[in-house]
């Protein structure tokens, strides 16, 4: 159905939500869930901050994603 969705998985992307964005790995899609590894934080105006474990996000929350590109991974 959707493709592109398939082919993003165990890439690196950035998950832009309302108010912050993800930098980190596409590990798996769990029904309406995204889970990421290796990820950072990126808020506006604060260096991106590194954080431990998963991080699990409700995709009726994200507002678009990027899959990066060339060095990215």
């Amino acid at each position: 159905m959707f493709a592109w969705r398939r082919t993003a998985v165990r890439k690196r992307v950035v998950v832009n939500l309302a108010d912050k964005a993800f930098s980190g790995i596409l590990w798996a899609k769990r029904g309406p869930l995204l889970v990421l590894r290796d990820v950072e934080l990126l808020e506006a105006g604060r260096a991106p901050q590194t954080v431990d474990g998963e991080v699990v996000i409700e995709r009726a929350k994200v507002e678009f994603t990027q899959v990066l590109s060339g060095g990215g991974g």
